[in-house]
This record gives C-alpha cells, structure tokens and sequence, in this order.
C-alpha cells in the first residue's frame, strides 16, 4: 500500500508525488530542518508589559497543545506564515503573522504529525528586522497582503529563498550548482516588480452578513484564545483568513487601480441604504440578494486610458434592484462596462449560469506584449499587467525560438492563449491544449483579433491525456507548460519524458509541484521505471505580486545533449487573498 503524501512546512500542506513515498518521515524533518538559521538578534527591548514567562524549554523539546511560548521567527514559509524556533530548540512551529527577525510570544494550535507544530500569534515582544509602517490599516487582518510591514527589499529575499529550498528539498537539485558564483548558475537573481501598490487588474469582495471586525486576541479562563471577531451587520469586503462566512468590511484597497477603488467607494455609499432594498447573501440560510462584487481594469487600446468592467454576481436576476447602484457607479468616466452573472446555487463561486450587460460593452481590453486581448467577466488574464509584459519577455526568451517560422510550439495548459499567441509570430504554428471551454473560445477570439492564423486552440483535459494524445499535431520544438496548482499529471509527465522535445518551459502557480514535476523530469521516477532526459539550465524569480505570500514558479529545461546555450526560466511568485486560479 502507499505510503502517504508528504506534508512539509515550506508548503504547508500534502506534496502528492502521485507514487509512494517511503521513509516520508525522515523526509519531513529533513526539510524541517533545512529551515535557514537566524540571523544575530538584535538586543531586546523592554516591553511595556511584561508577558507571561514561559518555561524554559528541555533538550529534545516537544510542544504540547495550548501551551504558551516565546519564538523567534527565522525565515517565511507557505502561506506567509513565519517559521519560528523555541530558543535552545530546533524544533519548527509555523506562525501566522510572524515576520523573519520577530521576537514574539504564541500559544501552541496544533501538532502536525510530530514533525512541527502551528502556532497563534499573541503579541510582539520584540519588532522584526527590515520592519515597516503598513500602508493599509487592515493589513494585519485581512490576509491578502499581510506583508506590507516587511521592507520590500526583505519580502523579495525570503520568496527568492523559499524557491532555493523547494527546489534543493524537492527538486534535489545540487544547492551548489545551483547558487554558484558563475555565470552557469542554475538560480538566477530575483525580478522585482517595479510597482509594488496599485498593481492588480482584478478584484473580487464578497457581500456577507457577518462582518469581521479587528479585535486583539484575548485569552479566556480554559487558556484558549477567544477569535471571535464577528459582529451582526453587513458588510462588503474580503474574507477574513480561514473562513468563508465572515467579511472584513473594506474602503478601499491599495493593490487595486486607483478608478477601481472610485467604485467600491461608491458602491460602499449606496448599497446598505433601507430604501434599496438590496441584501447581502446569506450563506448559512441562503437568501438574499447580492453575492459579490469583481472589479477589472483594462485599457483602451487606440487612447490608453483605464477602462473599468463592474460584475455584480447575485442570486437571481433582478437588474432593477442594481439600478440605484449602476446610476451612481457609471458617473465615473472610467466605468464603460456593466455585468450580472446570476448565480442560482447555494455555492459561493462568483462565476454565474447567466450573464447579463446591463450597462455598455460586454468585455474590456488590454495590451500584453504587443497584442490586444479582450477580457470578459470571468476570463482568466495575469492580473498583473506590467509584470506579465515582463515575465511573458522572459518565457520568449527561454523558448529559444529561431524566428524564421519553421519551429512547432505546443501550449499545455494554454488558458486564454496569451503565452502561446506572443510566440506564434516567431512559430511556424502553435497548438493550445486546456480544458476549461470558455477559456478556450476567448484564446479562438484573441488570435483573431490579432491576425494570427498560425495558431490551433483544442479544448481538453490533459490530466487524462491516453496513447492516442499527441497524434494531432506535429512533433513540438518547444513545450510550454502552465498548469494548475497540483501540478503535471504523471500521465502527462511520462508523455514529455516519450516525446523527447528540445526544450520545456513550465511556468507553475505552485513552486512544491514545481519542484517536484522538475525531479521527474531531469531525474527521473524510479518507482515507475521512468528515466529522465532534461537538463535544468536556469531559473529566475520574478515577484509578481508584491506584500503576498503565494508563490508561483516557471521553469525552463533542455533535453539532455542538446547543442543549445543556457536559457532563462522564470519562477513568478504570487501570493493572494481570493486566488484567481
């Protein structure tokens, strides 16, 4: 029987290598440990009140649940959450709101497996290193960029060593080979984003009936901390971190446009009046009216001015109870799109059975490497533009393309067709696999658009591709591979290993899969008797999305053997609150 999967702290959660995992254990604390040590506190300060004193901790320590401690955090992990060390211990505890450098005091949640515990943080006893003002009040609470009181020089260094240990740890890379001084060095520096506020194109606020309010964490007679921080009333914002039913009540959001933040704040004026008659949907009765509200910003293509799309998801279609609201939003110049998805199920998708323009043209648009693409509603597009343009640069630069038409690309995973359509004017033709069909008819849409007639979109779902996949097209020259968050399917992974093509690039929104599909693919699956034939040439991170701490990852690799110099792969590293993919 299998063993099962591995769960690590620098992903948070179960690494499912789809094969058994033996000694998994071992496996666990030898990643643990791999935790990079602590930099020299610095000496500590007086804190205006004095904390409850912790017991000094035994050698062989090992937490016990609800106790009370006093960490340091040493490096961030999974989720943003800090990893945190006993003084005299090695033993890890994860901690979410703990920043590398912090000295603070958190009681004991849970244990995972005897191979690290969680932990609640209670206060600060000493600020962290590289510390900062947060420009956003809710910062601390909301959970979509709780990173913000991280200098951004600091935030780029912890992402760019969470990709150095996934893939020593997972991929089983040589960290020498990896990081050396020459100029063949396989991790490249870390891409920053130039514009690290206002730089999201979508955002997604949830209507709800309990609003979250922030509270200081207070402790009750039994020793557990009491969490509740809900109050009746209704309130529009995101989810607070960890629950689906409550909202944080928002104003205004610093990663949106700065005409996106005009709505919400129009649309937070107008809503709760009794004379609408507009309610928020209750997920726990399931009633009410209004479910979310998605933001996206565009841009004209012939004057370059923003163009703002407003979809509001709701229960039913009832367009003369939005009227109030559309009067007041669609004063805003920037406002040129008006959506209603109806969304009849009790689920809390923002994706609806019908859709409905209540208000100008049914779709926005913007430019990516020199192209126009058309976004709709609930189309999927890199929601950060300007650093796309960089990354989408990088992935051109990785495939190699000789640019005389004759080489044969294929697109996994190919969404909408962005990446596959930026390379087709230098491809002889592409071929776009994904399984997702509306996306697939906005990839068809897109290349017409833009002229290109050199490029197949084919809806399908490559997780269970059979022997009769790849039989469709051509022998590719470059493979271009994007997948979801759990990776490349083995099947998928023993088809690249088959058909041998030159080159891969993997672009991934899951550095832990990353890492691991990146061992099948250069090392090897001895369990299923497959045998590597890539060479890992080059990774380089790009932050795509700063004061967050999701990571995405994209990779490049050469067949081994090939008469080719060393290309560039991107590893984009993207954290956010309600995730797009």
């Amino acid at each position: 029987m299998a063993a099962p999967a591995a769960f690590s702290p620098l992903t948070g959660g179960l690494l499912r290598r789809r094969l058994p995992l033996y000694h998994h254990r071992r496996r666990l604390l030898a990643v643990a440990a791999a935790v990079p040590e602590a930099s020299t506190p610095a000496p500590a300060s007086t804190p205006s009140e004095p904390p409850p004193s912790p017991a000094a901790p035994r050698k062989g320590y090992f937490p016990k649940r609800g106790e009370t401690v006093e960490l340091t955090c040493e490096a961030l992990a999974f989720k943003g959450k800090g990893v945190c060390k006993v003084a005299g211990s090695t033993f890890v505890l994860l901690c979410d709101g703990a920043l590398p450098g912090e000295r603070l005091l958190a009681r004991i949640r849970r244990l995972r497996r005897g191979a690290f515990a969680e932990a609640a943080k209670l206060r600060t006893l000493e600020p962290h290193h590289d510390a900062v003002e947060a420009p956003c009040p809710l910062a601390e609470d909301c959970g979509g960029c709780k990173a913000q009181s991280l200098a951004y020089a600091a935030q780029i260094r912890h992402k760019h060593l969470q990709v150095r240990d996934l893939l020593v740890n997972f991929g089983k890379f040589d960290p020498k080979h990896l990081e050396s001084s020459e100029l063949d060095a396989i991790l490249k520096p870390i891409v920053p984003c130039d514009e690290i506020f206002r730089y999201r194109n979508k955002m997604e606020f949830s209507f709800g009936t309990k609003r979250w309010v922030k509270k200081e964490l207070m402790e009750k007679e039994e020793g557990e901390k009491q969490d509740t921080n809900e109050v009746d009333g209704y309130a529009l914002g995101l989810h607070a971190p960890g629950f689906f039913d409550k909202v944080l009540h928002v104003q205004k959001c610093f990663l949106q446009s700065e005409p996106a933040d005009k709505v919400l704040a129009v649309v937070q004026e107008t809503w709760m009046d009794p004379a609408l008659g507009l309610t928020p949907y209750d997920v726990h009765k399931h009633v009410g009216f209004l479910k979310h509200l998605m933001i996206r910003t565009g841009r004209n293509v012939s004057t370059g001015a923003p163009e703002v799309m407003v979809n509001f998801v709701t229960s039913c279609y009832k367009p003369e109870l939005l009227m109030p609201l559309i009067d007041n939003i669609t004063k805003i110049p920037e406002v040129v799109s008006v959506i209603n998805n109806v969304n009849t199920s009790v689920g809390n998708t923002s994706v609806g059975e019908q859709e409905y323009t209540l208000y100008g043209k049914p779709n926005i648009t913007e430019t990516l490497r020199g192209l126009t693409f058309q976004i709709s509603a609930n189309s999927f597009f890199q929601t950060n533009t300007k650093q796309a343009d960089v990354l989408y640069k990088l992935i051109e630069d990785s495939a190699g393309l000789k640019g005389d038409g004759s080489e044969i690309v294929l697109d996994l995973f190919c969404g909408t067709g962005t990446i596959g359509l930026t390379l087709a004017r230098r491809a002889k033709h592409v071929y776009g696999y994904e399984v997702v069909p509306e996306a697939i008819a906005d990839a068809r849409k897109n290349a017409k658009l833009n002229g290109i007639s050199n490029a197949t979109f084919v809806q399908g779902d490559l997780n269970k591709i059979n022997e009769t996949f790849g039989k469709e097209f051509p022998k590719p020259d470059i493979i271009i591979s994007d997948p979801n968050r759990p990776g490349m399917h083995m099947k998928l992974i023993k088809w690249l290993l088959e058909v041998k093509a030159p080159r891969i690039v993997y672009v991934s929104c899951n550095p832990a899969t990353c890492a691991r599909d990146l061992d099948y693919l250069c090392h090897g699956v001895e369990e299923k008797d497959l045998r590597g034939c890539y060479e890992l040439k080059s990774v380089i991170p790009v932050d795509m999305f700063p004061h967050t701490p999701h990571i995405e990852c994209s990779d490049t690799f050469l067949k081994q053997g090939a008469r080719l110099l060393c290309m560039a792969s991107s590893c984009d590293i993207s954290l956010l609150h309600n995730a797009d993919r």
